[in-house]
């Protein structure tokens, strides 16, 4: 029992899965489209997230049985091919999710280390790909930063993150340059911004594909879901208020991914982008690598709920790590991260979740009457992922075409593959039918 993960090394599981990458990586995305009111974009989106943790929760106490999002549609809606399309969709975001941390990876390590001059347009796109080449060779040798590394990982990045956010929140007071974007009418672009940013909330759903090594999981990670959302939220609110204050629309719009560093340059000078960019590179690599991990895994279940095909999975070394699965992640997460962009890869990742996400909440307030649910955080983590969607889809739509475009086809394309493979038997029939009467 003693080497199983108690609540402090669970909570750092699911900081390290939200505030890891997701800080560095959405930042700017979110920031050009919600602007001073970016924090209450983050707010939003943490309401809905930890609604949508307590119906994970209150599933799991409804029935003895334990599980997550594939076993819990199996289970409460009695339909594998909806469990099935389900796991797929939450595989792809955590693909998803791995080409934002590797692109952001790549842009800060290109900032970091002046790489732009010497490679020009390739630098981003080529070390993006090169983090993700090498943490599957990593995950492939069964590589894992333990409970106490893991720990000690996380933070550090909370240091470095609080420490910008209280120093760059006294500077910008002492210059009365802090705005919190209330003056002013009522937009619906927190709404929409909150919708972007939720793949940053989605970290601490890796709990439940880690029971095993968990001490009392039913007692801990509840405890760790509830305490991780809300620290992750405060995070995310003291960044942002102070990178939207420290920069002007026009340098976010700039500096893109990489505003965070460069809003610490009027605080700190050069040497706060060199810390900021360092911990960027550090916890999106760190990000990337546990969601492989996770992701791996995830898939491993999915052959054995016979909703992801056998072959998949076949290959397993010493300690257990799907050889073959880690590759063909890292290969459509390599893909995605050299030719998408930020923003449609980020948009991708948050329907992706967004969609896995108001499905339980809505499979937890159909249990209602049951007396472990309490009916109005499954309502309102339902309810808000429906906003958050048609929202999301209109703003890129009339916005952003080109990114609607991509996410469009590339969703067109997973439900396509999805569909095709929980039709094949269907699909078979009828090709024999159809070759029979040839």
């Amino acid at each position: 029992m003693s080497d199983r993960l108690g609540l402090p090394s669970a909570v750092s599981i699911a900081l390290g899965g939200m505030i890891g990458g997701g800080i560095f990586s959405v930042l700017g995305v979110v920031a050009r489209v919600a602007g001073t009111r970016t924090w209450i974009a983050f707010v939003v989106a943490g309401i809905v997230a930890i609604c949508a943790g307590y119906s994970y929760n209150a599933l799991n106490e409804v029935d003895d049985r334990t599980g997550a999002s594939v076993t819990f549609v199996q289970r409460y809606a009695n339909n594998t091919t909806l469990a099935g399309m389900v796991g797929w969709t939450l595989l792809f975001g955590y693909v998803g999710s791995m080409a934002m941390y590797a692109y952001a990876f790549g842009e800060y390590a290109v900032g970091l280390l002046g790489l732009h001059a010497l490679l020009g347009p390739l630098a981003r796109p080529l070390v993006s790909a090169l983090a993700v080449a090498g943490f599957v060779a990593l995950n492939r040798l069964g590589a894992r930063a333990t409970g106490t590394a893991e720990n000690a990982l996380v933070a550090a990045k909370m240091l470095v993150l609080l420490g910008f956010g209280v120093l760059a929140a006294a500077y910008g007071s002492s210059r009365g340059l802090l705005d919190s974007g209330l003056a002013g009418s009522l937009s619906v672009e927190p709404a929409v911004a909150a919708g972007i940013s939720f793949v940053a909330f989605q970290g601490w759903q890796l709990l439940f594909y880690d029971r095993e090594s968990i001490a009392d999981p039913d007692t801990t990670i509840p405890r760790a879901v509830y305490v991780a959302i809300p620290v992750s939220v405060a995070t995310y609110v003291l960044v942002g208020v102070t990178t939207t204050s420290l920069l002007t629309p026009a340098q976010i719009a700039r500096y893109g991914e990489i505003a965070l560093a460069k809003a610490a340059e009027p605080v700190l000078g050069s040497i706060g982008f060199t810390v900021i960019a360092a911990a960027a590179v550090v916890s999106t690599g760190s990000a990337i690598n546990a969601t492989l991990f996770s992701a791996a895994h995830f898939a491993n279940g999915m052959t054995d709920e016979d909703v992801l095909p056998d072959r998949i999975a076949l290959e397993t070394d010493g300690d257990g790590v799907p050889q073959r699965t880690v590759l063909l992640l890292g290969i459509v997460t390599l893909g995605l991260t050299v030719y998408g962009t930020l923003d449609g890869i980020t948009s991708l990742s948050s329907i992706a979740f967004l969609a896995v996400f108001g499905t339980m909440s809505a499979l937890a307030f159909a249990e209602r009457d049951h007396a472990a649910v309490n009916p109005l955080p499954p309502l309102v983590g339902a309810v808000g992922a429906a906003c958050f969607l048609p929202l999301l889809c209109y703003h890129l739509a009339v916005h952003e075409p080109e990114t609607f475009g991509f996410v469009v086809l590339s969703l067109v394309a997973v439900f396509v593959v999805e569909l095709t493979y929980f039709q094949r038997t269907r699909l078979a029939r009828v090709a024999k039918r159809a070759e029979d009467r040839l």
